[in-house]
């Protein structure tokens, strides 16, 4: 974009003062987070063939300690006599093919070189009987073909809806095992299909037998690990909503529910399905949905794309503006095949492209009506994901300084980088 069509004035000339903040949450993180997976899954009382094939189910969230917890479901399966290996259980999302997916896991730390298990990808599928359901069911030929599945899935609210389950096990089971084309079709159904009808399809992949156990995490507000539990089907429905209610109380949030202008440096799929979390920025744009009547944010801008998303910036739908060094790094089909799977349109949309973040606040700031630049409430995150450590300007800092710890002061909240250091 010309700077020209942004404003009269030099944008490069913009400068904030403002503080950089820690806010506290509670820490409950797992000490013996190895120790502890053993003892949850030894409570199983599980038996296998020598042998057996079986094959372990990651998606493509940001896990906290993900390799670990994958280490330690081999560990325990290897040490039943199982073969184990890893499939992606993760729908659409890789572009919706083998390869992709493939370079997901690997930029998560799940390849064959540290885990010492095979990493299998595949899009095929198998039918599986539906009972009841209006639609049909399948299951990744993968799965399907071992001797069993196991599944490894964070608990935590859903960035679509709000319902009894939400993002987990249950969702894991049909959205994630059945690859692109269950997907297509759970999607298909819109906020329905996700919100009433997954429930009711777990409930049938639950009966084909294939499913030994999963096992569930939920992290605290600082993206650690707080509580591992391995459910076999038959308790899965049953335990979900007590983890997600867990989750729901020790989720990160923003200092205030009155924001000016949000500044994200990165959105990414390892920080969110979406990109950015929308229960944490206040915006879903999905219809059937009703919009969070906090936090309420006037303008909000995107910076960068992490790279584990591989091209994928679902979720810059949900902001105002982005900058060049964004748009760039955008692979199209790979979110195309994301965003047009879930039907959720509006999140894929591009928004305004601002040549860098400084001509992005220029534009921002048409938003807020005039307001005082002393009276300006901006905040400046890494990510929806880690919100411990970021930067405020002095309207926001005079009215959170009681609750929060002031690190350091800042010349300058719009520098390149600021929040790297």
């Amino acid at each position: 974009m010309a700077e020209s069509n942004v404003s009269k004035s030099d944008p490069q000339s913009l400068r904030l003062p403002g503080k950089k903040i820690r806010q506290t949450f509670a820490s409950k993180k797992i000490t013996d987070l190895p120790g502890e997976i053993q003892r949850e899954l030894s409570g199983l009382d599980l038996s296998l063939q020598p042998g057996a094939r079986i094959a372990i189910g990651i998606g493509s969230r940001g896990i906290a300690n993900l390799v670990t917890l994958t280490k330690g479901l081999i560990q325990f399966l290897q040490g039943l006599g199982a073969q184990p290996f890893i499939i992606p259980a993760m729908g659409s999302h890789g572009g919706a093919n083998a390869v992709g997916q493939a370079e997901i896991l690997a930029g998560l730390g799940i390849t064959e070189d540290m885990l010492g298990v095979p990493v299998i990808s595949s899009m095929d599928v198998v039918e599986v009987p539906a009972g009841n359901l209006e639609h049909k069911l399948f299951m990744g030929r993968n799965g399907f073909e071992s001797d069993g599945v196991v599944l490894l899935n964070r608990i935590k609210p859903h960035t679509d809806f709000h319902s009894t389950y939400e993002s987990g096990l249950v969702k894991m089971s049909v959205v994630g095992l059945g690859n692109h084309e269950q997907a297509k079709i759970m999607h298909g159904l819109g906020v329905r299909g996700l919100r009433d009808l997954i429930p009711l399809a777990a409930q049938e992949i639950f009966r084909t037998g294939k499913l030994l156990f999963g096992l569930a995490v939920v992290e605290d507000a600082y993206d650690n690990t707080m509580r591992v539990r391995a459910m076999k089907p038959d308790r899965i429905l049953a335990e979900e909503p007590e983890l997600l209610r867990l989750a729901v109380a020790n989720m990160p949030k923003l200092p205030t529910d009155r924001i000016d202008i949000l500044i994200v440096d990165r959105i990414g799929k390892n920080l969110s399905g979406t990109g950015m979390d929308p229960n944490i920025i206040g915006r879903i744009k999905v219809k059937g949905t009703p919009e969070p009547v906090s936090p309420e944010i006037g303008a909000i801008i995107v910076n960068d794309l992490s790279p584990e998303s591989h091209g994928n910036a679902l979720g810059i739908g949900l902001a105002d503006i982005i900058t060049k060094t964004l748009f760039d790094k955008i692979n199209f089909n790979a979110m195309y095949a994301n965003v047009i799977t879930t039907t959720f349109l509006e999140r894929g949309k591009t928004p305004i492209v601002a040549a860098d973040l400084k001509q992005a606040f220029d534009v921002a700031l048409r938003t807020v009506a005039g307001r005082p630049w002393d009276q300006l409430r901006v905040v400046r995150i890494k990510n929806t994901l880690h919100l411990e450590e970021m930067h405020v300007s002095p309207a926001i800092y005079q009215e959170i300084a009681e609750r929060v710890t002031l690190l350091s002061e800042a010349e300058d909240i719009l520098a390149p980088g600021i929040n790297e250091h």
